[in-house]
């Protein structure tokens, strides 16, 4: 289940792109699953684990991929570190559904995301309560952000 802390939360990684730039691991490029999420969010290929094709900025290295698609790696990766999602754009919000369905991931927010018209299962941390939709998740967190 995803895990949402709005506001200033103690721990929380908000540069997440130095994050980014010193742990990740090449292998982590050529995941499948961050494949497709890289193909998505950037509209990106990954070519090898050191070169990603940038239909905007040419071959570039992955430490030069969106903000929101390193959030969205290290989310995927590091499950013990909490980061903060505000770097994400609302293009990730399903990717942060979508890695949280197997593992529980909490992740930082200093706004209120779009996770679109369907249902999903979010608990806000802030208060202990597991929000179904969008206007559930806007009633809990309106105080926090």
């Amino acid at each position: 289940m995803l895990k949402i802390y709005f506001g200033d939360m103690q721990g929380a990684i908000y540069n997440t792109a130095v994050y980014f730039k010193n742990d990740y691991e090449d292998e982590w490029i050529v995941d499948p699953f961050v494949v497709e999420m890289i193909k998505d969010v950037d509209s990106s290929d990954v070519m090898y684990s050191g070169v990603i094709d940038s239909p905007v900025l040419g071959k570039i290295p992955p430490v030069k991929l969106s903000g929101g698609v390193k959030t969205l790696i290290l989310v995927k990766f590091e499950p013990d570190v909490v980061f903060n999602a505000s770097t994400c754009g609302d293009n990730c919000a399903k990717w942060l559904l979508k890695i949280a369905e197997s593992e529980d991931r909490t992740v930082n927010l200093r706004h209120l995301m779009d996770f679109g018209d369907g249902e999903f299962d979010i608990e806000v941390l802030n208060t202990g309560t597991i929000v179904h939709n969008m206007k559930e998740l806007v009633e809990t967190a309106v105080s926090f952000v």
